[in-house]
Protein backbone atom coordinates (compact mmCIF):
# COMPACT_ATOMS: atom_id res chain seq x y z
CA UNK A 1 0.00 0.00 0.00
CA UNK A 2 1.34 3.64 -0.46
CA UNK A 3 2.18 5.67 2.37
CA UNK A 4 -0.24 8.44 1.12
CA UNK A 5 -2.82 6.27 0.30
CA UNK A 6 -5.75 8.39 0.33
CA UNK A 7 -7.67 6.31 3.05
CA UNK A 8 -5.51 7.56 5.59
CA UNK A 9 -5.98 11.49 5.40
CA UNK A 10 -4.22 12.37 9.09
CA UNK A 11 -0.66 10.33 7.24
CA UNK A 12 -0.77 12.78 4.39
CA UNK A 13 -1.08 15.71 6.81
CA UNK A 14 1.36 14.24 8.88
CA UNK A 15 4.01 14.04 6.17
CA UNK A 16 3.45 17.17 4.27
CA UNK A 17 3.55 18.72 7.12
CA UNK A 18 7.09 17.18 8.31
CA UNK A 19 8.20 17.81 4.56
CA UNK A 20 7.91 21.54 4.81
CA UNK A 21 9.12 22.32 7.71
CA UNK A 22 12.44 19.87 6.75
CA UNK A 23 12.51 22.55 3.92
CA UNK A 24 12.06 26.01 5.62
CA UNK A 25 15.00 24.66 8.25
CA UNK A 26 17.31 23.79 4.88
CA UNK A 27 16.55 27.04 3.50
CA UNK A 28 17.08 29.19 6.35
CA UNK A 29 20.06 27.40 7.20
CA UNK A 30 21.96 28.28 3.90
CA UNK A 31 24.41 31.18 3.95
CA UNK A 32 23.80 33.90 1.43
CA UNK A 33 26.86 35.87 1.83
CA UNK A 34 30.38 35.54 1.89
CA UNK A 35 33.02 37.69 4.32
CA UNK A 36 34.08 40.76 2.67
CA UNK A 37 37.82 40.60 1.01
CA UNK A 38 40.20 42.34 3.13
CA UNK A 39 41.34 45.49 1.06
CA UNK A 40 44.63 46.96 1.86
CA UNK A 41 44.47 50.77 1.28
CA UNK A 42 47.36 51.64 -1.42
CA UNK A 43 48.77 55.07 -0.22
CA UNK A 44 48.49 54.55 3.39
CA UNK A 45 51.14 52.58 5.39
CA UNK A 46 49.13 51.19 8.61
CA UNK A 47 52.92 51.70 10.93
CA UNK A 48 53.35 52.38 14.13
CA UNK A 49 53.31 56.03 13.88
CA UNK A 50 55.08 56.86 17.25
CA UNK A 51 58.30 55.05 16.65
CA UNK A 52 58.51 52.85 20.34
CA UNK A 53 60.47 50.41 20.60
CA UNK A 54 58.91 46.97 21.01
CA UNK A 55 61.07 46.42 24.25
CA UNK A 56 60.42 49.69 25.62
CA UNK A 57 58.50 50.10 29.27
CA UNK A 58 56.09 53.75 29.65
CA UNK A 59 55.80 54.72 25.97
CA UNK A 60 52.36 54.55 23.49
CA UNK A 61 52.70 52.99 20.04
CA UNK A 62 49.94 53.50 17.79
CA UNK A 63 49.39 51.46 14.63
CA UNK A 64 46.51 51.80 12.00
CA UNK A 65 44.73 48.79 10.55
CA UNK A 66 44.00 47.87 6.77
CA UNK A 67 40.82 49.13 5.48
CA UNK A 68 38.35 46.61 5.41
CA UNK A 69 35.66 47.42 2.68
CA UNK A 70 32.33 45.62 3.83
CA UNK A 71 28.90 45.79 2.28
CA UNK A 72 27.96 49.47 3.48
CA UNK A 73 31.55 51.25 3.55
CA UNK A 74 34.85 50.90 4.36
CA UNK A 75 36.01 50.09 7.91
CA UNK A 76 39.33 51.22 9.79
CA UNK A 77 40.54 51.03 12.89
CA UNK A 78 43.51 52.50 15.05
CA UNK A 79 44.94 50.93 17.95
CA UNK A 80 47.24 52.32 21.15
CA UNK A 81 49.28 49.95 23.06
CA UNK A 82 51.59 50.59 26.27
CA UNK A 83 53.53 48.16 28.07
CA UNK A 84 52.50 45.62 26.12
CA UNK A 85 48.56 45.93 26.88
CA UNK A 86 46.00 47.34 24.42
CA UNK A 87 45.47 50.15 25.96
CA UNK A 88 42.74 52.22 23.34
CA UNK A 89 40.86 51.50 19.76
CA UNK A 90 39.64 54.04 17.43
CA UNK A 91 37.19 53.43 14.57
CA UNK A 92 38.56 55.90 12.00
CA UNK A 93 36.49 55.05 9.08
CA UNK A 94 33.47 53.53 8.88
CA UNK A 95 30.28 53.79 7.16
CA UNK A 96 28.07 57.10 7.71
CA UNK A 97 26.47 57.24 4.37
CA UNK A 98 22.83 57.54 5.75
CA UNK A 99 20.98 58.28 9.19
CA UNK A 100 20.54 54.41 9.27
CA UNK A 101 24.42 54.06 9.02
CA UNK A 102 24.75 56.44 11.80
CA UNK A 103 22.53 54.74 14.35
CA UNK A 104 24.08 51.62 13.79
CA UNK A 105 27.49 52.33 13.95
CA UNK A 106 26.53 55.25 17.35
CA UNK A 107 26.02 52.27 19.35
CA UNK A 108 27.70 49.52 17.72
CA UNK A 109 31.35 50.92 17.87
CA UNK A 110 31.61 51.89 21.82
CA UNK A 111 30.30 47.91 22.23
CA UNK A 112 33.09 46.82 19.96
CA UNK A 113 35.46 49.22 21.16
CA UNK A 114 35.13 47.97 24.97
CA UNK A 115 35.01 44.07 23.61
CA UNK A 116 38.32 45.09 22.31
CA UNK A 117 39.91 46.25 25.20
CA UNK A 118 38.08 43.36 27.70
CA UNK A 119 39.72 41.00 25.29
CA UNK A 120 42.83 42.50 24.85
CA UNK A 121 42.32 40.97 21.14
CA UNK A 122 40.27 40.60 17.95
CA UNK A 123 38.42 37.71 19.20
CA UNK A 124 35.45 39.71 20.04
CA UNK A 125 31.66 39.25 19.24
CA UNK A 126 29.75 40.83 16.69
CA UNK A 127 27.02 43.21 17.04
CA UNK A 128 23.35 42.19 16.81
CA UNK A 129 22.13 44.51 13.49
CA UNK A 130 25.86 45.59 12.43
CA UNK A 131 27.44 42.19 11.26
CA UNK A 132 29.26 43.60 8.38
CA UNK A 133 30.46 46.51 10.41
CA UNK A 134 31.69 44.01 13.14
CA UNK A 135 32.90 41.93 10.76
CA UNK A 136 35.14 44.73 8.95
CA UNK A 137 35.87 46.01 12.99
CA UNK A 138 37.42 42.48 13.58
CA UNK A 139 39.57 42.34 10.43
CA UNK A 140 41.23 45.89 10.64
CA UNK A 141 41.67 45.54 14.67
CA UNK A 142 43.62 42.41 13.71
CA UNK A 143 45.59 43.94 11.12
CA UNK A 144 46.44 47.08 13.91
CA UNK A 145 47.31 44.67 16.30
CA UNK A 146 49.81 42.74 13.63
CA UNK A 147 51.63 46.18 12.99
CA UNK A 148 52.02 47.29 16.76
CA UNK A 149 53.42 43.57 17.48
CA UNK A 150 50.81 42.12 19.39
Amino acid sequence: MHALNKSRPLRRIVLASAATVSGTVLLLALKPHTAPPLVTAGTESPAASSGAAPGRTGQNRTATGDSVRTRWGPVRVRVTVRDGRLTDVTAVAYPTDNPRDQEINGYALPQLRREALAAQSARIDSVSGATYTSEGYRQSLQSALDSAGL
